[in-house]
């Protein structure tokens, strides 16, 4: 009766262990942090129930023999000790497998093609991350033209890809909120690719980090992520682009105009001395 009311509250206390876990997954603020998240509460879920069932085991072994006079020794039982290196591989393997399945995956690991392949399609928003002693930039592309910005602006529900560079030394881009992180090579590229829920769409803006040491100034790298809707991403992407045209056209325009007056004046010049 007691073996059967233990398998209850065992049970039940799993079945309450799933829901808590499924929960997080499902309030994750992207496509990372969900395979992120299911892993680490699958790693749970099951180191939970072997934690318990060997504590339980020690502390049934101290109360049985806690009047024993001296220690005895263990007698030999193959029979057990294939069990258990049975059930120890079985549960590395299970591990692995839970891992593979997001490690396998583009957003969070992913190859040099794939992510060529994501940023081929029109659909992906790319974002160039530069980093170097001790600050971002964050280069953008829309409807052909160049534009940069001092803070991270991410559309949400959209695939995005970021190519991370660095001119001097290691850096590593860090974006907790988001489960984002990669390390920045110099003379090397490398890559996150992600898709951010809606749900993460909020006025406050989150903290990109330099996660590796990389100089005096290493805490001060940090820059605002602003995660946006769509239509709001749109918007400000169009916004950007054109004043980068404003910008380059007057930029052109008084260039001219100094090479104008500095024809003039060499023209003139030998006039002048004539």
């Amino acid at each position: 009766m007691n073996r059967k009311r233990l398998a209850s509250v065992l049970t039940l206390g799993l079945v309450g262990l799933v829901l808590v876990a499924a929960d997080p997954a499902a309030a994750a603020t992207s496509v990372t942090d969900r395979y992120i998240g299911n892993v680490s509460n699958i790693l749970l879920a099951v180191a939970l129930p072997i934690t318990i069932i060997v504590e339980g085991v020690l502390f049934y072994a101290i109360w049985k023999f806690r009047k024993a006079d001296e220690a005895k020794p263990t007698k030999e039982n193959r029979r057990l000790e294939l069990t258990w290196t049975a059930a120890t591989a079985i549960v590395l393997l299970f591990v692995g497998l839970a891992a593979y399945s997001a490690m396998g995956s583009p957003y969070v690991m992913g190859s040099s093609d794939q992510y060529q392949q994501m940023m081929d399609n029109p659909d992906t928003t790319v974002v160039h991350v530069d980093s170097y002693q001790w600050s971002w930039q964050f280069h953008y592309q829309y409807e052909g033209t160049n534009f940069t910005s001092s803070k991270l602006v991410l559309p949400a529900d959209k695939q995005v890809v970021l190519r991370i560079t660095s001119r001097d030394v290691l850096h590593s881009v860090h974006i907790p909120a988001l489960s984002l992180k990669k390390d920045a090579f110099p003379g090397r590229t490398t890559y996150i690719a992600t898709e951010i829920n809606s749900n993460a769409v909020r006025d406050t803006p989150y903290v990109l980090y330099c996660a590796e040491y990389c100089g005096a100034g290493h805490s001060n790298m940090l820059a605002d992520v602003v995660v946006k809707s769509p239509s709001d991403y749109e918007d400000w992407a169009s916004q950007q682009a054109q004043q980068a045209q404003g910008d380059s056209s007057g930029s052109s325009s008084s260039g001219n105009a100094s090479s104008g007056n500095a024809s003039s004046a060499s023209l003139a010049a030998p006039a002048a001395s004539a």
